[in-house]
């Protein structure tokens, strides 16, 4: 059982774990402090708590600095403030800064009203540039899956964490310091030429629009048109449920024949079904998983009898 400690958060008594950091003790109650590299995805065991934002400092009783509050534990009798004067001004700082290094194009931007950075600039009430000097300047890479534009990342470092500790392919990486500081692939390659797997997970947690998707819509809408192409669709069978959910079915429903009505509706020549192929895959996936257990056993019963 983990020691409870306590504390004081903006002059609240608090009863926390020791351990916890002041991010996830002010958020135990109800306190939000605003953060842009900090993610937690505890179902997965994925955590960036890097502080290379500075946006989540906070001011702690004895301590001359601001604490960045993502990473900074707790400790018996911490008094700590989260939203005084100087905190406030120390974070539209931080925040106008690196907008100040931003590319100004949010209104065709592909997270636009999803950005993280984009919704602190509405909240902190941010309307103008008061810095104004150098921007970085990285060619946008193009892959067939995925979108690389450096120009807009935030060295938040939530794509290394997931690529390197959650998916362990360690492809993206931070590179070079102060002004030139970047997330890059080794020798700066593109992302196909990579050991990458294109999963998409560095999307997914990106906050910006530093990682997205390769975008199909246009070219797709062009096809269609073309009354003289036949265009094919081919369906994962994941897709048949989890597209449910974006209309309001309940979780787990299947809706396979609305949506192959809904393709064919759409223009859709022919729609066809991976079910087999999937079957196929969970029985190779199946077969490597027991060659690797039998051979791992195979060498621990002879480690064991040496």
């Amino acid at each position: 059982m983990k020691k409870l400690i306590n504390i004081k958060i903006d002059g609240i008594d608090v009863e926390t774990t020791a351990g916890q950091t002041i991010l996830e003790a002010a958020k135990s109650i109800g306190i939000k402090i605003p953060s842009l590299c900090y993610l937690q995805m505890k179902e997965i065991g994925y955590k960036n708590n890097c502080s290379s934002c500075r946006i989540c400092v906070v001011e702690v009783k004895g301590r001359k600095n601001l604490a960045a509050s993502c990473s900074t534990p707790v400790v018996e009798g911490m008094e700590i403030t989260t939203n005084s004067l100087r905190v406030i001004k120390e974070r539209k700082t931080i925040l106008e800064l690196m907008l100040s290094d931003h590319p100004a194009d949010c209104l065709v931007c592909e997270k636009n009203g999803k950005c993280d950075l984009q919704k602190l600039a509405v909240e902190f009430g941010i309307r103008e540039i008061r810095f104004k000097g150098k921007k970085t300047n990285n060619r946008v890479e193009y892959s067939p899956s995925i979108i690389r534009d450096a120009d807009k990342c935030i060295l938040c470092k939530r794509c290394e964490t997931m690529c390197r500790d959650i998916q362990t392919c360690n492809v993206l990486s931070s590179i070079n310091r102060g002004f030139n500081a970047s997330m890059a692939t080794a020798f700066e390659q593109n992302l196909d030429t990579t050991i990458c797997t294109n999963c998409g997970q560095c999307v997914a947690v990106c906050p910006v629009g530093a990682l997205h998707e390769t975008d199909y819509t246009k070219q797709l809408f062009n096809d269609l048109s073309n009354k003289e192409k036949q265009v094919i669709v081919q369906v994962a069978p994941a897709v048949r449920v989890a597209i449910g959910e974006e209309f309001g079915f309940a979780p787990g429903e299947d809706l396979t024949g609305k949506l192959v009505t809904a393709l064919k509706m759409v223009g859709f020549s022919h729609v066809f079904d991976t079910n087999f192929a999937a079957d196929l895959t969970i029985m190779e996936e199946a077969s490597e998983l027991k060659t690797r257990l039998e051979k791992y056993l195979a060498e621990s019963l002879l480690n064991f009898l040496l």
